[in-house]
């Protein structure tokens, strides 16, 4: 089994930035790698970006590309999403994922509210 705790989200004025955390657990040493998702009131979760655990393969929505980074900590067992020039689009709860057998995210964090103010 996998935990994963997000934390470091808060209320932000548009065009700031903000850095969000995501610590995971237990049984990750056969990880393939660890997303970032959110889902905004009324609509689906989608995607924002993804790094490898080895952490040498990034991947960006377009929506956030040039503005938010991923990237994974010392310790290996934790990733980062820095996220600069927030728009209000960007009001969602932000979980943390992680693909644990290179099929899909199989365990989830319990998610971080961000809120962009315009």
């Amino acid at each position: 089994q996998v935990q994963l705790v997000e934390s470091g989200g808060g209320l932000v004025q548009a065009g700031g930035s903000l850095s969000l955390s995501c610590a995971a657990s237990g049984r990750t040493f056969t990880s393939y790698r660890m997303g970032w998702f959110r889902q905004a009131p009324g609509k689906e979760r989608e995607f924002v970006a993804s790094i490898t655990w080895t952490g040498d393969i990034t991947s960006y929505a377009d929506s956030v590309k040039g503005r938010f980074t991923i990237s994974r900590g010392s310790a290996k067992n934790t990733v980062y999403l820095q996220m600069n020039s927030l728009k209000p689009e960007g009001t969602a709860v932000y979980y943390c994922a992680l693909d644990s057998r290179r099929l899909k995210y199989d365990y989830w964090g319990q998610g971080t509210q961000v809120t962009v103010s315009s």
